[in-house]
């Protein structure tokens, strides 16, 4: 071979990698036609930002500000990151020569008696040893063993990054739903309590009357019945709120002993949602980032386990001094060293590696079943949450003119007992309902800002490229 072309034989040679290159797996045949879904990009790193500030509500933001600060579990996945980008650096460091060093200093007798080839006899004796060198060892990367280790290492290293947005993503979501459910309680108990303040004044009012003789005891019973089924329903809106309270406790890292949010009435309102939604919004879903890590890394293993079959080749030196004395440790004469390859080729070992190539290959196929599965959760999330915030939205404006009906009906059945027309029992009833429509016409609103923050959660933080949600 012309020496000319030795560069050119070795850059070939060094560029060789066996196994598959990584693809990105498409699922343009499971998305809807209209989203326009396109091969895996994954931008789970774009700028997402405080998406919850959307909502405009002082307390959420205090909340979500704590969580991310203290939540145990947004620690454990930031120390899985530091654990990927270690074994990433001790995997790039097969790149490099292995080197070290060492030292030897020891006194030794020999056998007098020790077997010998010749029918001489080798007398005892006594021997010094001092030696100190360096060794060296390094394999070349004929096959792409260490590149595609690599290549698999980096991927897993970036699947903990995307893993670590997934468990932001899902912790601030959890937040916000959970303090909207609280709101949604607090609200409740505004309306219980002002439903029970109005109830002690009428069992005050019916007792007089029943003690002038105007009233039978019956309406006093009633009277007394509802405003001891209100103080309970008071209670239990309490232990409901106590739990809940627990629950975000928890996610902020705070002990729930002497953890405490003090009742509100949100006044946030849901965002306004684009009309269309593009398929790439979702790539920034980390779900759907960690699973297309998964395939890159699988992809590059099947290389790793392949590159068996072929030789492996490794360049071995050592050097150093090597005396008997101390005093000529040093000198010229004391030198030692050694230099050369050494190969390495499979004989038996075919049908294991075959296995294990097998195994990789299975283990690529499984993760882009998996990717595939999360690019459909994704689009089951997003028309899910889309569905309920369009009909929570026309719940919210029927409730709310239910909500007005009752209260005007009460009203005018409240002056028609007054004024002896109907009984007791009608007022009662109208007072039922009018309670029950404030109580769910609360839940409705807490639902309907619920549903947009699994819409944000959905598209992986925002739908806009500034990752406020606009």
């Amino acid at each position: 071979m012309k020496t000319q072309y030795l560069p050119l034989f070795a850059l070939l040679l060094g560029s060789c990698a066996v196994g598959p290159d990584h693809t990105k797996p498409d699922a343009t045949d499971i998305t809807p036609a209209k989203w326009k879904w396109k091969s895996a990009n994954p931008r789970d790193n774009a700028p997402k930002g405080e998406w919850w500030r959307v909502f405009k509500d002082s307390e959420l933001n205090r909340l979500e500000g704590l969580a991310v600060a203290s939540n145990n579990d947004l620690r454990a996945a930031i120390a899985r990151i530091e654990q990927a980008r270690a074994v990433l650096g001790a995997t790039a460091v097969a790149y490099i020569p292995d080197v070290s060093l060492g030292g030897l200093a020891k006194r030794e007798r020999t056998s007098g008696n020790q077997p010998t080839p010749v029918p001489i006899a080798i007398p005892s004796s006594r021997i010094n040893t001092f030696q100190i060198g360096a060794n060296l060892s390094y394999e070349i990367d004929l096959w792409g063993r260490i590149r595609r280790s690599l290549e698999s290492a980096r991927a897993d290293a970036e699947g903990t990054v995307a893993d670590y947005q997934n468990v932001l993503l899902s912790l601030t979501g959890e937040v916000a739903a959970d303090y909207f459910q609280l709101t949604a309680l607090d609200a409740e108990l505004a309306v219980l309590r002002r439903t029970l303040e109005s109830r002690e004044k009428s069992l005050g009012i019916i007792d007089q009357r029943f003690k002038a003789g105007v009233l039978p005891e019956v309406d006093a019973a009633r009277a007394r019945s509802e405003l001891a089924t209100t103080h309970a329903d008071v209670a239990d809106v309490q232990r409901q709120r106590g739990e809940l309270v627990a629950v975000i406790a928890l996610l902020c890292g705070q002990p729930a002993s002497t953890f405490s949010i003090k009742e509100r009435i949100s006044t946030a309102s849901p965002p306004s949602i684009p009309a269309g939604i593009p398929s790439d919004v979702l790539e920034r879903r980390p779900d759907i980032a960690s699973a297309e890590r998964k395939v890159a890394s699988r992809s590059a293993q099947i290389g790793v386990e392949k590159s068996a079959y072929f030789p492996a080749v490794r360049l071995t030196g050592d050097g150093g001094y090597l005396s008997k004395d101390t005093d000529s440790l040093f000198s010229a004469g004391s030198r030692v060293w050694s230099i050369g390859p050494s190969v390495s080729v499979p004989v038996t070992g075919f049908l294991v590696t075959k296995a294990r190539v097998q195994r990789a290959r299975a283990a690529h196929e499984e993760t882009i079943a998996g990717y595939r599965q999360a690019v459909l959760g994704a689009v089951k999330d997003v028309e899910t949450s889309l569905t309920q915030i369009h009909y929570r939205g026309q719940q919210v404006a029927a409730q709310a003119d239910a909500v007005a009906a009752a209260a005007r009906a009460t009203d005018l059945v409240r002056s028609r007992y007054e004024g002896g027309a109907v009984s007791f029992l009608e007022l009662l009833d109208a007072e039922r309902t009018s309670l029950l429509l404030e109580r769910q016409a609360a839940q409705v609103k807490a639902q309907r800002l619920i549903a947009t923050v699994r819409l944000i959660k959905a598209l992986g933080g925002s739908w806009g490229s500034g990752g406020s949600g606009k």
